[in-house]
């Protein structure tokens, strides 16, 4: 199932390479306003921590609209940029709540392992190490976050609680979605973040997302089911089917195969 996930994931990107370009564009523009915009007021502390905030909370205003978008593309849907305007009408409330509580969260991580290090002690290295831990935990979970609102659940609170959910339900799957969004992040850095940018990271949870939905759906109807046994090969014949048997060299170069 996860080597499908990142299989699917990619040749949804390539598929959809040209979206992502624009996602991923005006994404850039965003990223420059917090890089920017702060120094130009540093001589006024506080603007410039305001316009930083601001600039913050703004991205992720933007991510919501685009990770409903997104959605649309890992389903196979054709969906217009236009329709991002509607996505944003109906996420903006819940993606800046998420944007003002990740942005607290980590201030008080920060602050907590300030606090712990000054001390010097047994008591900071136990503080460091439970402050660390909760922030990966939080991290990872959060990646959940916007494909459950996409796909599950509109109400904030059971957003957070099934986004928890699925990630201590399915750890060793939540692991691989953390580290290829790090080596994602990491390509998009060396490329300037117009690819695969934050158009492939969305991919990557949306097609995580709709995966482990297949696998609710078995478990509702099969309420005996052994957990630790899905069928994957079964669940997901349609969607193989759909993504197809592809080679890279086969799609850039069609005539050597």
């Amino acid at each position: 199932m996860i080597l499908f996930m990142l299989n699917k994931a990619f040749w949804d990107a390539w598929d959809n390479m040209g979206r992502l370009l624009l996602i991923n564009f005006v994404m850039i523009l965003l990223l420059a306003i917090p890089v920017f915009l702060p120094k130009t007021l540093i001589q006024i502390p506080v603007l410039s921590v305001l316009s930083l905030v601001s600039s913050i909370l703004l991205i992720f205003v933007y991510i919501g609209a685009v990770s409903a978008y997104v959605r649309d593309l890992v389903h196979y849907k054709s969906p217009e940029l236009k329709d991002i305007i509607g996505h944003l009408q109906e996420s903006w409330k819940k993606s800046l709540i998420l944007g003002a509580g990740a942005l607290f969260f980590y201030f008080i991580c920060f602050t907590g392992f300030q606090f712990y290090s000054a001390l010097g002690n047994i008591m900071g290295l136990i503080g460091m190490a439970f402050l660390f831990w909760i922030s990966v935990i939080v991290s990872i979970a959060i990646l959940f976050f916007f494909p459950v609102m996409n796909n599950l659940d509109k109400n904030m609170i059971k957003i957070l609680k099934k986004s928890f959910i699925l990630f201590f339900d399915n750890t060793g799957t939540a692991l691989v979605l953390f580290l290829a969004i790090i080596v994602n992040t990491i390509l998009s850095f060396a490329l300037a973040f117009i690819l695969p940018g934050i158009g492939g990271i969305l991919i990557l949870q949306e097609s995580c997302m709709k995966l482990l939905i297949f696998k609710y759906d078995y478990l509702e109807e099969n309420p005996d089911a052994d957990r630790k046994k899905i069928p994957w090969n079964a669940l997901i014949r349609e969607e193989r089917e759909k993504v197809g048997t592809r080679t890279l060299k086969g799609t850039i170069f069609p005539w050597k195969d």
